[in-house]
């Protein structure tokens, strides 16, 4: 494949308050995905200011001295810091872009992004649902009742949840999803 085509891989995304277990949900979900075949990679969407980087390291000084990326290696993993100080934050497509080639890329936290999201929901929590602002969400898991017009799925079953994610966008277990899907980058 030539470098100037990248596969599209499906996108979905997972939304929920602090504290309603997304990450869980998203690892659980993750575990059936590629017991069911697929490869997938998880971006989340971390607090303003983050960094992953520590003051007085080599990558931090490369990155004080202008580099706009500094990619750290290993044997076992590498990371790529990118610095976004005037640019917007990208969409998630261009996020997914950047990542190796897998079936589907999970989102965590990306409220606004124009993908499909399951709303991570406690009621015990006493907070507000987030689905009515986020028009994305196009269903609810609980661990509770809930009240709306979504379809809902229990938060303690993530076999049924990653059932929904492959459904909704179409894809079936067992083999590659991006087989004859690619887009010109």
């Amino acid at each position: 494949m030539s470098d100037a085509l990248h596969r599209a891989p499906a996108l979905f995304g997972f939304v929920g308050r602090s504290g309603a277990g997304k990450t869980t949900l998203i690892t659980d979900v993750i575990d059936c995905l590629r017991l069911d075949g697929f490869t997938v990679s998880a971006i989340k969407r971390a607090h303003d200011g983050f960094d992953l980087d520590h003051p007085g390291k080599d990558s931090w000084r490369l990155r004080e001295a202008g580099c706009r990326e500094v990619m750290l290696v290993g044997d076992r993993r590498w990371a790529l810091l990118h610095e976004n100080d005037t640019e917007p934050e990208p969409a998630p497509l261009a996020l997914a872009r950047r990542m190796g080639d897998v079936d589907i890329v999970l989102f965590e936290g990306f409220r606004n992004a124009p993908i499909p999201m399951i709303e991570v929901f406690r009621p015990s929590l006493g907070r507000p649902m987030l689905w009515p602002n986020c028009p994305s969400v196009v269903a609810v898991a609980a661990d509770g009742e809930v009240s709306c017009p979504l379809p809902r799925l229990d938060l303690a079953a993530p076999p049924a949840i990653a059932a929904f994610v492959t459904a909704h966008l179409g894809l079936r277990a067992g083999r590659s999803s991006n087989s004859g899907r690619v887009l010109a980058s």
